[in-house]
């Protein structure tokens, strides 16, 4: 595999967002094939997707297009200042901690600091929920069907990646993982078992 070539591939292969918001590092020391972190509210610059390439070449081309796709998807997926219900409860009660502060009101600021805190909670649970992972592989099989893929080839390649992902790394498939897998079934049509709503919007 000749390392240019495969990352000029990758680049292209991503969303325009993701070109703009995203950077593939090669990092051969590292011992997962693929991996990404989670991005902090305060990191707003160019989020890093490391890859290891001497264990990257073991995957077939349609896995690494969808792997590479779904990681793109997880790390432009991470919204933590879209305008929502938690949103508004921590900027007021952020707000209102500032005027107990001022007013050295020792209750106010309890209360005002509480009711943040439970927001903030909120918002870094629900940036880490399986509802989020699966929407990740859910966008990235739609951009994959913009380059060539159908969506159940596509589903079926990034069930195979995360197996082959897990065989390559020596490890077994995590609880995240299998609910993925049983999600990427369904949609490529090996399976009528759906991922149970109660575990999709659990945070």
């Amino acid at each position: 595999m000749n390392l240019d070539t495969e990352i000029s591939h990758l680049i292209e292969l991503m969303p325009a967002s993701g070109r703009m918001m995203t950077k593939i590092v090669s990092q051969p020391q590292q011992t997962k094939v693929i991996e990404t972190s989670l991005p902090m509210p305060w990191q707003q610059g160019i989020r890093p997707i490391l890859i290891n390439f001497d264990l990257w070449r073991n995957l077939s081309r349609p896995q690494r297009d969808l792997l590479l796709l779904r990681s793109v998807s997880g790390l432009i997926g991470v919204k933590w200042f879209k305008p929502n219900i938690y949103q508004a409860i921590a900027a007021a009660g952020l707000l209102g901690l500032v005027i107990e502060i001022s007013q050295a009101d020792a209750v106010g600021m309890m209360v005002a600091g509480g009711l943040s805190a439970i927001a903030i909670n909120q918002i870094w649970r629900s940036n880490r929920s399986l509802q989020k992972e699966l929407d990740a592989d859910e966008s990235a099989i739609s951009v994959a069907s913009r380059r060539g893929y159908t969506e159940t080839e596509a589903a079926r390649h990034l069930l195979s990646a995360l197996e082959t992902v897990a065989q390559i790394e020596n490890r077994p498939l995590n609880f995240t993982e299998l609910l993925r897998s049983q999600n990427l079934r369904v949609i490529g049509n090996l399976s009528p078992v759906a991922v149970p709503s109660n575990l999709r919007t659990e945070k």
